[in-house]
């Protein structure tokens, strides 16, 4: 087996190797940095390293298989963490100066499961400041690429864990989601992204408000199957999270290769909320959405009636943002990202029955889901409407085109967070210029577990992993 190899092997076939020291939690690790030390420093991914962690851990995860220890779901898989999770001991930044030195004492609930589980801590991921946007910059760390092509955006907020795992800097990548975080990066870098059902895997501590109700944890992955197992050990409640769902008695990875004998699919180009999508996008979701039918699923087009949940998304979003951070803007203005002054002043002018306005479309919209979803089991959208667009812009102005707003690109998966409905992104097509592009797949709420048979069904279809990106 070839470095390379090893570098995109999946995790469940990893773990097993390494409990039968076939290969080695150290041999994987040290492959694995040697691609980092040569790659990152084209891509950006990673901010900060912990090589030498990484190192320890995965001896730590070797002799555990040695001793005959009981050993943790992932034991001596090399992960990425986004640097909006606190790492004990570990720099977690927020993507802002303002927190440009800061060591937390504690590991958030996700990064201390992970550990539990045996997981290698290779490094904390880029992101943007306070993972504001969905594309990936700061002023500390800078821009992260798109390993398809260095001179488009590898998305965001999750951007530099996308990057990553795209790279073949990860085995797993760790990202999170309050408006397509997740989704929007794995289809701009051709992965596997799950968002599950909101409070499926806990969010604590939480420093700020922002996010509070939209945000999902989850994982980026090149294998649907390695998200399952990923979640297995992700999900779960938390004392500390009021929003945190109950135990399920259910473990996904023992059940994602199962097919639902009936499902009955409904697509949507729009969702009644997209004015653009580009052609390529649209022309790809139809015949991959339509490939359902050869497991004898139904599949059919919805209508979904329109609402502007563009304006809902970004008062509920930019109001939170207001709240947390405006009274920073005194002494860290010159130091702040200037799309995020300018997410906090927008923020700042909406007035208290503005704020409740969209508390009520996002009721109304999500009956409008819940409806869909009494017809259907599962609902199929493009994951966003363009393709890795060009670096240093925080959106794309066209698409297919026609001028369009900034959050228009985005339609589709904040949707979902207003919601909170589980939705994954799993690639289904390439564009003309070579780009990756991702379709949506999303369940009814707390059916995680189908979301991941039906992905799991896709990938058997239209396997996309022999796919990797080229570096000089």
């Amino acid at each position: 087996m070839n470095k390379e190899d090893i570098c995109f092997m999946p995790a469940c076939e990893m773990v097993e190797k390494i409990k039968t020291q076939e290969i080695t939690s150290v041999e994987i690790t040290e492959t694995l940095i040697e691609r980092i030390e040569k790659i990152n420093p084209i891509i950006n991914a990673y901010c900060t390293l912990t090589l030498d962690l990484a190192r320890e851990m995965a001896k730590k995860a070797d002799d555990a298989v040695k001793k005959g220890e009981k050993l943790g779901a992932l034991n001596g898989i090399p992960t990425s963490i986004k640097d909006l999770n606190l790492t004990k001991g570990i720099r977690t930044t927020f993507g802002s100066k303002i927190y440009e030195n800061f060591i937390p004492d504690e590991d958030g609930a996700v990064v201390k499961r992970l550990k539990n589980a045996g997981c290698v801590i290779l490094g904390k991921t880029n992101t943007p400041e306070f993972g504001y946007i969905g594309v990936t910059h700061n002023l500390i760390f800078g821009e992260t690429k798109n390993p398809w092509n260095l001179e488009r955006t590898s998305g965001g907020s999750s951007g530099g864990a996308a990057a990553a795992e795209a790279a073949g800097l990860s085995i797993l990548a760790q990202g999170s989601d309050g408006g397509g975080s997740i989704r929007s990066p794995s289809a701009l870098n051709g992965l596997y992204g799950i968002k599950p059902s909101f409070g499926r895997v806990p969010n604590y501590p939480q420093k700020y408000l922002f996010g509070e109700t939209l945000k999902h944890i989850g994982p980026l992955v090149r294998n649907v199957k390695d998200a399952a197992l990923m979640l297995d050990v992700m999900k779960g409640p938390h004392e500390g999270d009021k929003y945190s769902l109950p135990k399920e008695d259910i473990k996904y990875i023992d059940h994602v290769d199962e097919k639902p004998k009936k499902l009955k699919i409904g697509y949507s180009l729009d969702l009644g909320v997209a004015k653009a999508v580009n052609p390529e996008i649209k022309s790809a979701v139809i015949n991959s959405a339509q490939k359902f039918e050869s497991l004898d699923w139904d599949v059919e087009e919805i209508k979904v009636k329109r609402k502007n949940i563009e304006l809902a998304f970004l008062t509920t979003w930019t109001s939170m943002i207001a709240y947390d951070l405006k009274p920073k803007l005194a002494e860290w203005r010159e130091k702040m990202d200037p799309g995020l002054i300018k997410a906090i002043e927008a923020g700042s002018g909406y007035s208290g029955p503005s704020f409740m306005k969209a508390m009520n479309i996002r009721r109304i919209y999500y009956d409008i889901i819940y409806r869909i979803f009494e017809q259907y089991d599962i609902i199929i959208t493009p994951t966003v409407a363009c393709t890795a667009f060009e670096l240093g812009k925080n959106n794309p102005d066209i698409i297919g085109g026609k001028p369009v707003s900034p959050a228009s690109w985005t339609l589709f998966t904040f949707v979902f967070n207003m919601t909170g409905h589980p939705a994954a992104s799993i690639p289904c097509g390439w564009s003309s210029e070579g780009l990756p592009i991702g379709m949506q797949i999303v369940g009814k709420r707390f059916n995680d577990l189908k979301v991941l048979q039906v992905s799991k069904a896709f990938e058997e279809i239209a396997p996309w992993q022999d796919k990797r990106p080229k570096f000089n």
